[in-house]
């Protein structure tokens, strides 16, 4: 399972990009789930115990809270992180992987890019965690053919659809629907916001 992502970014950026806190975990989670070989949870059901334990965003990195809300999914894996960027418009993703039955930090990565290619980012630290965590391997064809695709979706698009998200969670479903049908304007081939109305029962 993976943690909501801790916004280190600073200043004004800090409130800015902090929707990629659900974004990123969200996005990075579609990236590890295609991989046949392992099941990752779903952001919803992340959501529900974050909800449910009333925990911060803030509190997402700590190791024990990871930990924690790691047990209560049943997991064997917890991955926690952060981002940082900086004025020159780069950030890095910062991860870190904890065996949930120890508590000990199994592997940790960082990537960086230029914020605006985010999913190329995301597709970074994914493969690097597969790798680091020696899970199977996600089938060549599945990753270039993501890869591709999320290399045409723009940054305005995916900050809409993590707006959605935090709005979705905050139980504006209106507020959801209209970020979600904005991003899909930015980018009509985007699935996931597609898949997020679904859920909403928007055609």
């Amino acid at each position: 399972a993976i943690m909501y992502f801790g916004d280190g970014a600073i200043g004004k950026a800090h409130d800015e990009l902090a929707p990629l806190s659900k974004g990123i975990c969200d996005m990075l989670i579609t990236e590890m789930a295609d991989n046949p070989g392992i099941t990752v949870v779903e952001r919803d059901q992340l959501q529900a115990i974050v909800a449910e334990q009333k925990l911060s965003t803030d509190k997402m990195t700590d190791p024990a809270t990871a930990v924690r809300v790691g047990k209560l999914l049943g997991v064997h894996h917890m991955i926690a992180g952060g981002f940082v960027t900086d004025p020159a418009g780069t950030m890095v993703l910062n991860l870190r992987s904890f065996d949930v039955e120890t508590g000990k930090i199994e592997f940790t990565t960082n990537a960086s890019d230029k914020t605006a290619n985010l999913l190329a980012l995301i597709h970074k630290v994914a493969v690097k965690t597969n790798a680091g965590l020696k899970l199977p391997d996600i089938p060549k064809q599945v990753g270039e053919v993501r890869q591709a695709k999320d290399e045409k979706i723009p940054f305005q698009a995916v900050m809409l659809y993590s707006r959605g998200l935090q709005a979705k969670d905050e139980k504006n479903n209106s507020g959801a629907i209209e970020l979600f049908h904005q991003a899909l304007k930015a980018f009509p081939g985007y699935d996931a916001p597609q898949k997020e109305l679904t859920k909403l029962g928007v055609n």
